[in-house]
This record gives structure tokens, C-alpha cells and sequence, in this order.
């Protein structure tokens, strides 16, 4: 165990940093937790953490953040930020690199991609970019690049993950063929943790792998040889972008964005040479089966988390076979009302008067056809203005209530799936914002068709339901006032 530290993680809340923080709070290390949204960070109460708000492309507190930092992880990127994400990288990392020319700490270790001899994709560039400028910020960098990682959430995964469960025949495109090193996210976590033993007093890199040379078709036989989901691999020359353009969006629940920037670094073989850090890390490399059969033991826990309010009820609908990352669509509006103005008026979903504030025909109709399938909805709420966890309205179960925050519910209707609805509130200081939200898991192909046959009315009904929740609000605030 490496003496404890006072330690910078920038990009916490990502899927690294979310995995990597428990282990260094359970080696005693002092943590500085940042990101842009800390809010799930700040519900687990880790031990020695502490979470800060942080936009590097407007880093105004960044130098108090630095200051006293002997390590900083930098495990940032901007891939589900759109379509200019390499330049939005770049930008993050000069404010970084300015940052520690002022506030220099004693070593940074920047998790980063396997690079190609080949012409990169935009992701694979952004992350060489981003090594590049924290060079030259004088302070020791470590570059750790690992290729695709095996672990619930990673999203090269999750993507194979998806197309296995969610078609019934594969076509991937030629990119099927190239080569990698995938690597067990326990061994990643290891070699990120040990490296704070090993500190170095010059820039490096070392590349991470697993312990197999394996193709992308090798690694969805495997997968399917022990997930027990068989079906026929054809490859076909379809170009990478068609991919981008239809196949993510309807086919994985990985954010499009993501999965997008992922794939288009498939094209070519990404071969670690992991000698000199397997010399400088020893461990016992897992193997892929061993870390798919891991991921997918894993993945049955998934539900009992803070995003469910660890509902049992939920817990006992969730499938191994449900999509990691949720679908969504909502409606985000901002507001004079008051925090507690929307908090009253959010509660009365289910009531007589508002029943759904908007679009309760649709709603109506959608419990129609539970009826007709044989599936009778409870109907009614508490008389209590305030919910509470474990009350239920209607068919949903009310699963979360933060006050003036937070208000999910359960989906209870009959669906492929598992989903939620969600109402949340914050303070912007002189506005408020109301953001109105369903998340849903899809089930295999059912749900995925479900899901988009719902979009058009989810962004019809959810707009609404804003935009009334938030004239209610306003009109009782005037009322007050008269």
C-alpha cells in the first residue's frame, strides 16, 4: 500500500473514475473528487473524498483545486459532447496545462487510448492531442493507454454486449476483423492504483493489455459462447459511417456520441506492448472469458443503485439482459418559480384535477392497452400533498423523493423493459430549471422497438408536462404575492 496522498481526480465522474475512487479511498488517500456534475458522486459518501464542481473549459477554480496535490489523475474526455469533441479536449487540456505551469503537483498519470500507425480516428487524435499539451506543462506525465476494456458500463463493451443481445443476426462491418488487446477492468484498476507506488520524475508511457491477442469477431464469438446467446456472424462491407448513423442510435443503448468516436478507431489493429509495465506492475492478467463471465455476474446488481432508490421491487424486475445505459428523452425548462413552488405542484402527479398535467389522453390511452393485454393498473394516489417513498400513483411506485431535488417513479405498465420517470429541480440562482425525464432499459429487440415507437410522444408529453408544471408554480407564486 502506497503511502497516502492528497489526490486530484479529474473526470470522477466518468466510468473509470467511478470505479477507481472507493479503492483510493480504502487506501486512506486524501481525494479530491471533480467533475461536472458530483451530484452521484456526493450520495456514495466515500470515505476521504471530497467532491467539487468543475467545467475544465471554464476552470476559474482549478488553481484552488491544485494547490497541495501530490498526484492527479486526468481521466477526462469530451466524447459524448458532439461532434466537436477533439477541439473541446484540447481546450480542456491547455487549461490544464496553464493550470499546472502555476500550480504545479508532483506527477499526473492520464489514462489514454492505444494509438494506430495508421491514420486515427477523432478519438484516438484527441487523446494524442491532449498527451501532447500536458507535456508541456513541466510536470511528470504518465500516460497509461489501454485499448478495449471488459467491464459492465465500458462502452466498447457494452456496444458488443447490445448488438449480441438486441439482433438476431450480426453484421457488423469489416472492422470485425482488426485485433486488439482487451483488457480486464480489474487489471486496469490495479495498474492505475500501483502506478502511485512507481511515481516517475519524466514523462512516460506505458501501454496496458490483457492477455490475449483477440479480433473484434473472436471477442462476440467468445462473448456468445458464454453468455449462450448464439447468432450467425456475417460480416459485410458497410462503411463505418452508416454505422454511426442508424445502427447506434437503434441498436445500442450506449450514448450515440460515445459509441460513435469508439468505433471509428475499430478500423485498425490496436496492439499494446505491455512489457515494461507488467515489469513495473506485476499482476495475474485475467483472461477474456474469465472477465466477460465477471462483467456479466456483475451486471445482475446493476439496479441496487441510487439511480433506483435500491427499490427492491425493482431489483427483483431487473434482467441481466436489460440494456446497461438507459434510453432517454425528456424536457429541460427554466422558471422564476420557486424551488418549493415546483416541489408542491410536482407532487400532485396522479391527482384528480392535473392527473399528468398534460397529455392525459395519451396517458389514458396507454393504459388502455394494458387493459386490452390483460394487465389492470391501480388507479389513485395518497391524499398526502407531499409523496413518499413507496406510494404509489396509479401504476407507477414512487421510488426516490429528494425535497425541492429529486422525484422519480417506478414505470409499472406492462413494457420489455424496466423504467423510470423522473422530475428534478435546481436552483440556477436567479432561475430555476425543471427537467422532466424517462429512463428506460430496454429488454432485447422488443424494447428497443417499444422505445422508439414512444419517442415521438415522450418529447410531445414531457414538454408539456414542463412547461405546465412550471405555469402552475409561477401562477401560485403570483397568487402569494397579490
Amino acid at each position: 500500500m502506497s503511502e497516502p496522498q492528497r489526490i486530484l481526480v479529474l473526470g470522477a465522474s466518468g466510468y473509470i473514475g467511478q470505479h477507481l475512487l472507493p479503492r483510493l479511498s480504502a487506501e486512506g488517500h486524501q481525494v479530491i473528487a471533480a467533475a461536472r456534475n458530483v451530484e452521484r458522486l456526493e450520495k456514495r459518501q466515500l470515505p476521504g473524498v471530497t467532491c467539487r464542481s468543475l467545467d475544465l473549459l471554464w476552470p476559474e477554480n482549478l488553481p484552488d483545486l491544485l494547490a497541495g496535490v501530490d498526484t492527479l489523475y486526468y481521466l477526462v474526455h469530451s466524447m459524448g459532447d458532439g461532434r466537436d469533441f477533439v477541439e473541446k479536449e484540447r481546450q480542456a487540456a491547455l487549461n490544464l496545462r496553464d493550470a499546472l505551469r502555476q500550480t504545479p503537483v508532483r506527477q499526473v498519470i492520464f489514462l489514454s487510448s492505444l494509438q494506430s500507425k495508421d491514420a486515427p480516428s477523432d478519438h484516438l487524435r484527441a487523446r494524442q492531442l491532449t498527451a501532447d499539451t500536458l507535456r508541456d506543462s513541466g510536470v511528470p506525465i504518465t500516460e497509461l493507454r489501454a485499448g478495449i476494456i471488459i467491464g459492465a458500463g465500458s462502452a466498447a463493451f457494452e456496444v458488443m454486449r447490445d448488438m449480441v443481445y438486441n439482433l438476431p443476426v450480426l453484421t457488423p462491418p469489416r472492422w470485425v476483423r482488426s485485433r486488439t488487446t482487451p483488457i480486464a477492468l480489474e487489471n486496469l484498476l490495479v495498474y492505475l492504483l500501483k502506478l502511485l507506488d512507481h511515481p516517475s520524475t519524466e514523462h512516460r508511457i506505458l501501454e496496458a493489455a490483457g492477455p490475449e491477442v483477440l479480433s473484434y469477431q473472436e471477442q462476440f464469438e467468445r462473448f456468445m459462447k458464454i453468455s449462450g446467446r448464439h447468432r450467425p456472424l456475417i460480416p459485410i462491407p458497410f462503411p463505418t459511417s452508416w454505422i454511426s448513423v442508424w445502427f447506434l442510435n437503434m441498436i445500442t443503448s450506449v450514448p450515440p456520441a460515445i459509441a460513435r468516436a469508439l468505433i471509428q478507431g475499430l478500423k485498425h489493429d490496436l496492439l499494446a506492448d505491455d512489457s515494461a509495465l507488467r515489469e513495473l506492475i506485476p499482476q495475474r492478467l485475467i483472461s477474456f472469458d474469465d472477465a466477460v463471465r465477471e462483467t456479466l455476474k456483475e451486471e445482475v446488481k446493476l439496479v441496487n443503485s441510487s439511480d433506483w432508490g435500491y427499490d427492491a421491487q425493482a431489483f427483483a424486475r431487473w434482467r441481466p439482459e436489460y440494456g446497461y445505459y438507459p434510453k432517454q428523452a425528456g424536457f429541460t425548462l427554466k422558471t422564476s418559480a420557486s424551488l418549493e413552488s415546483l416541489w408542491n405542484v410536482v407532487n400532485r402527479i396522479g391527482g384528480k384535477k392535473e392527473r399528468y398535467f398534460f397529455g392525459n389522453y395519451l396517458w389514458s390511452t396507454r393504459a388502455g392497452i394494458d387493459l386490452l393485454l390483460g394487465h389492470k393498473l391501480a388507479k389513485g394516489r395518497p391524499e398526502n400533498a407531499l409523496l413518499q417513498v413507496g406510494d404509489a400513483v396509479d401504476s407507477w411506485k414512487v421510488i426516490i423523493v429528494e425535497p425541492e431535488a429529486q422525484l422519480t417513479l417506478l414505470f409499472g405498465m406492462k413494457a420489455p423493459g424496466l423504467g423510470r420517470l423522473s422530475f428534478n429541480l435546481r436552483d440556477l440562482g436567479p432561475e430555476r430549471s425543471l427537467d422532466v425525464r424517462a429512463w428506460w432499459h430496454p429488454h432485447g429487440t422488443p424494447g428497443l422497438f417499444y422505445w422508439l415507437v414512444m419517442i415521438p410522444a415522450h418529447l410531445f408529453i414531457f414538454r408539456g408536462m414542463a412547461r405546465q408544471i412550471c405555469r402552475l408554480a409561477e401562477q401560485e407564486e403570483q397568487k402569494l404575492r397579490r
